[in-house]
């Protein structure tokens, strides 16, 4: 079941987020996050107005997404980047794919115009899901960061959505 987190996910959602912290390149920092940040990352989103969904099985949060702000600036209010984490032991199971297929529709739904995915660029799961779900490789960012020892590049994939009738300045 797909539905929009509550505070008494984050125990759930910080063991996922966690977990890609310390084993993974799908995030680019080196510290497991608390329950303190996990709690004002979430505050942050509701007051922002942006989705956080959870994939919920046998009453246990096994994948989360959201999305937010592309960059700062005031001209890329229609473009926004989404995060999309899946529990380690369910992993290749559609639950990425669902969470994902959720986020562009709610998107849609919010007249955004673009919605973007940084992945790291030696994560070929997510590249191949980007792109069965219609992304379009933009670019690689190479030596962008610095994790496990050696160097990650990071690819970028976008998506074009509807887009608002008139935008506006």
């Amino acid at each position: 079941m797909i539905r929009h987190c509550q505070e008494k996910d984050l125990n759930d959602i910080l063991e996922i987020y966690n977990d890609a912290i310390i084993n993974s390149t799908a995030v680019y920092t080196y510290s497991p996050s608390t329950l303190k940040d996990r709690g004002s990352w979430f505050k942050q989103k509701m007051e922002d107005g942006y989705p956080v969904l959870v994939l919920e099985e046998n009453n246990k949060v096994i994948g989360f997404a959201t999305f937010g702000p592309f960059r700062p600036w005031p001209a890329y209010k229609y473009t926004i980047e989404h995060s999309v984490y899946v529990h380690k032991d369910y992993r290749k199971k559609g639950i990425g794919t669902a969470l994902l297929k959720e986020i562009i529709e709610i998107a849609n739904k919010e007249n955004y115009a673009t919605l973007i995915a940084g992945i790291d660029a030696t994560n070929v799961q997510s590249i191949k899901t980007h792109e069965r779900l219609g992304f379009t490789f933009s670019g690689t960012i190479q030596k962008v960061g610095f994790k496990f020892d050696r160097w990650l590049d990071l690819s970028f994939y976008q998506l074009e959505l509807k887009g608002p009738e008139t935008p506006t300045e």
